[in-house]
């Protein structure tokens, strides 16, 4: 447990970034089902390397850790992890888009 960070409860930023991350990995992916591993930094941490087989399992660990370490209430982690899924969606359709994808050509640069 940890003291109790002076910022607001909701939404929660660690869960809206997270949440934005994860969407964005599987959009460009084309799956959620994806094999990775996280190391930790922290010396002291009693599990040094975690692996995920999906995007999603990773947005829901940082959630539990929010909740556990007393710095959020589960309603404002969930609603920040869906807020940064809905970013992702819209910067992944209407920004990331392929160099190859004649729809984004300026439609004022007619000659």
């Amino acid at each position: 447990m940890i003291n109790t960070p002076n910022y607001p409860d909701y939404t929660s930023g660690a869960n809206n970034v997270t949440g934005a991350i994860t969407r964005i990995l599987a959009l460009f992916f084309g799956t959620d089902k994806k094999t990775f591993t996280v190391i930790t930094t922290n010396a002291a941490a009693t599990q040094q390397t975690h692996t995920y087989n999906r995007f999603s399992d990773a947005a829901a660990d940082v959630v539990n850790a929010r909740i556990y370490q007393g710095i959020h209430f589960r309603f404002a982690d969930v609603q920040a992890r869906r807020q940064g899924r809905h970013v992702a969606q819209w910067v992944f359709s209407h920004v990331l888009r392929s160099v190859n994808d004649d729809d984004h050509d300026d439609d004022d640069d007619e000659e």
